[in-house]
């Protein structure tokens, strides 16, 4: 497949507070049984519902700053229309796979942001403001570090300084593994343009990383994950 560069990321509009569900997440990081007994951080997690299902998984985002659970919801829904009216408009972006139709979709990220709406209010302490490059927690605080739909996919909107100082404020806060996920910017088919670099710098800080594949693929080429351990 060709780049597709042609259709410009800017069409997908501003950055969005997107509400994946728990199965998504467990395709995408590739998580077994034993990866979701770990003390897990969803950073930046959105209203993503993967926290609501985690025995100890914790969710980190700006977006829990002083905004009501209403109003949040409402916001987080808003992105789902507009996200859903985006892949309408570029289906062959996309693999029709994990998501069989437009309107699965829909109907699978607007209850995922209910479950996520309820579970922030049920349990509050699990939801915790911050923002990449610098987060709320000691070093080391979790096992698992997961991060979804971030970095490298708004590579137009943030750049490499950015993407190295998150990656290491990821690897700071975990104890063993980071995963991040996809690898392919928005609009695009191939891995963020940076990323060997980003790698060859994490090396030296002590950083071992690989590009492992995952079975899940619904962003046309968003099927690796890039996973960090500590050496």
């Amino acid at each position: 497949m060709n780049d597709l560069r042609g259709r410009p990321s800017e069409s997908f509009g501003a950055l969005a507070v997107s509400s994946r569900s728990f199965d998504e997440y467990r395709a995408m990081f590739a998580l077994t049984d034993a990866d979701l007994r770990r003390r897990i951080l969803d950073c930046p997690a959105g209203a993503a519902s993967f926290v609501a299902r985690a025995p100890d998984g914790y969710a980190c985002d700006l977006a829990y700053a002083n905004t009501p659970g209403p109003a949040l919801l409402r916001h987080v829904q808003a992105d789902n229309e507009r996200l859903n009216r985006y892949i309408r408009l570029y289906p062959d972006q996309y693999r029709w796979t994990y998501f069989s139709t437009a309107d699965q979709h829909r109907t699978t990220r607007r209850a995922s942001a209910e479950r996520f709406a309820d579970d922030r209010e049920a349990r509050p302490g699990r939801y915790l403001p911050g923002a990449l490059p610098n987060l709320p927690f000691a070093d080391g605080t979790f096992e698992l570090v997961l991060s979804s739909h971030f970095l490298f996919t708004y590579a137009d909107r943030f750049d490499r300084d950015f993407h190295r100082a998150a990656l290491r404020e990821l690897v700071r806060v975990s104890s063993a593994e980071v995963r991040i996920f996809p690898l392919v910017p928005i609009a695009l088919n191939t891995p963020y343009a940076h990323l060997d670099q980003l790698r060859a710098e994490l090396a030296e800080d002590g950083t071992r990383t690989s590009v492992v594949d995952v079975g899940y693929e619904f962003q046309a080429g968003g099927n690796q994950m890039l996973v960090c351990r500590k050496t």
